[in-house]
């Protein structure tokens, strides 16, 4: 039954609090976990589903010796000119605890392959799940479940309730408190899909025209953790703007499996066993569904077009950063016949999933009819996308009069035409969070914890950096733990 009392409530129904609510009741605290969306998953669903981690069982299974000390080392050398921003004691947080991490979810059911291969890390690294990541979520709701965490759905908090310093609840966007006897957890996501004025206060020029790839993330615990005291760091960075294809108007057959941990086991056996033939075409739809199209397809001489067939930037500088400001927010790439039959084998790859594969102009047809249009002529392919021809065609000829002798870009002067899309650009990630110490609790500007009061994930990311595949997920699921645990055991 519902009460209004609990020793410790979680905002964020995502991987992060729902790892943070588990971790909590295992302690043997009462748990609520409020989700303001209709259903559990945040960000974490969205996602590819790779956490990176060192001396796994899946590291020894393929004779990997590693270790956290060099996972630690190899995490500055993608932060490159960022470096000097990052906090070195949350990153060693990450980097020491994601082991426990990734066997806490194998034993929750959650079925791995790889690990897996990401240059600059000097060993592969990466975990990722089978089938999708949505399998994430149901073994971790289960847990949460089998713990006695109540968990509500389609409730919104609306702001903490603060009394002498210290965080002593919950306040309900419906009205109404919840007592937090203990602690309260922010596990609520990043600020990439907040309203401009919140946003503008940390981030500038295209990432304003652009939204989350979450439209949940709306920086909630940030805002609550500033109102109580606290301070958001690293605001004005992300990952984006970012290209990708706009969703297809069917999940795809991958996206609808169960995320049952034996279907998973039997596809995992199958990517070892089956050959390839049967294979790729089932991977290939996770390829095409969720990933970006690759920038190569600009240096080699594709363009970029609006709603309304007129070419509006230069592709070969930053046309992700372009897309947010034209009609709609969307747009399409063009390319004639030369490059269109560059795109048919490696390296020229459409997209690209870590350790999954890639797919090419013709799996895209195949797979992705809806963001394929093809025509023998320019006027055929703007009638298929449904705009004007001239304009197309103005376009196209603007775009190989500027060509230079020694340009490397392909002309557009023979068939057959594509055209993919449309496109939008998202934020995928924001990294500003909360400030936080070692135990994950929220640090009031003037220096000190403030009571009662714990962040983890995005909203409490504390200034760490978490550039290449597998480490926001691995600091989702590691801070979350850690925050849930620590507010259950802090006095």
């Amino acid at each position: 039954m519902s009460t209004n009392a609990y020793d410790i409530v979680v905002v964020g129904g995502g991987g992060t609090g729902l790892m943070a609510a588990w971790a909590a009741a295992s302690e043997g605290r009462s748990v609520l976990l409020l989700e303001k969306g209709e259903r559990l998953g945040g960000t974490t669903g969205m996602s590819v589903g790779t956490v990176t981690a060192t001396d796994t069982r899946l590291q020894r299974s393929a004779g990997i010796t590693d270790n956290a000390d060099d996972h630690f080392e190899d995490m500055a050398k993608f932060a490159g000119p960022l470096v000097n921003r990052d906090n070195l004691e949350l990153r060693r947080l990450l980097v020491d605890n994601s082991r426990e991490t990734v066997e806490i979810l194998t034993d929750m059911g959650v079925v791995f392959v790889g690990p897996l291969p990401e240059p600059p890390h000097r060993l592969p690294r990466m975990h990722a799940i089978i089938p999708h990541s949505r399998g994430f979520i149901r073994q971790l709701e289960k847990a949460c479940r089998q713990r006695n965490v109540e968990i509500r759905t389609a409730s919104p908090a609306a702001g903490l309730v603060v009394d002498n310093g210290r965080v002593t609840g919950v306040k309900l966007r419906s009205g109404g408190q919840i007592q937090a006897r203990r602690a309260v957890v922010l596990a609520s996501g990043d600020i990439s899909s907040s309203a401009l004025d919140y946003k503008s206060r940390f981030m500038s020029g295209p990432l304003l025209d652009i939204s989350g790839i979450n439209p949940l993330s709306t920086g909630d615990g940030q805002r609550m953790g500033e109102e109580a005291g606290g301070v958001v760091v690293n605001g004005d960075l992300a990952w984006g703007p970012e290209i990708r294809f706009t969703a297809p108007p069917k999940p795809s057959i991958i996206s609808k499996l169960p995320p049952w941990p034996l279907l998973a086991r039997m596809i995992r056996t199958g990517m070892k066993v089956l050959p390839d033939a049967i294979m790729r075409p089932f991977l290939l739809g996770f390829v095409t569904t969720f990933l970006a199209p690759s920038q190569l397809l600009f240096r080699k001489g594709s363009i970029l077009v609006d709603t309304n067939g007129a070419r509006f930037c230069n592709e070969l500088d930053r046309p992700q950063d372009q897309i947010g400001r034209q009609e709609g927010k969307k747009a399409w790439i063009v390319l004639g016949g030369e490059v269109a039959r560059q795109f048919s084998a490696y390296p020229n790859f459409i997209s690209t999933a870590p350790g999954v594969g890639y797919a090419y102009l013709q799996e895209y047809e195949r797979t992705r009819p809806d963001v394929v249009r093809k025509a023998d002529t320019l006027d055929g392919l703007a009638a298929a996308m449904g705009i004007p021809a001239d304009t197309l065609q103005k376009s196209v000829a603007a775009f190989n009069a500027s060509r230079s002798p020694d340009d490397e870009r392909a002309p557009m002067s023979e068939g057959p035409y594509y055209a993919l899309g449309p496109i939008i650009s998202w934020i995928v990630f924001s990294e500003g969070g909360l400030k936080v110490d070692d135990k994950l609790r929220v640090i009031h500007r003037d220096g000190h914890p403030i009571p009662g009061l714990y962040a983890a994930g995005s909203a409490g990311q504390g200034g760490v950096l978490l550039e290449g595949h597998g480490h926001h997920l691995g600091w989702a699921f590691t801070s979350g733990r850690l925050a849930g645990r620590n507010a259950a055991l802090d006095a």
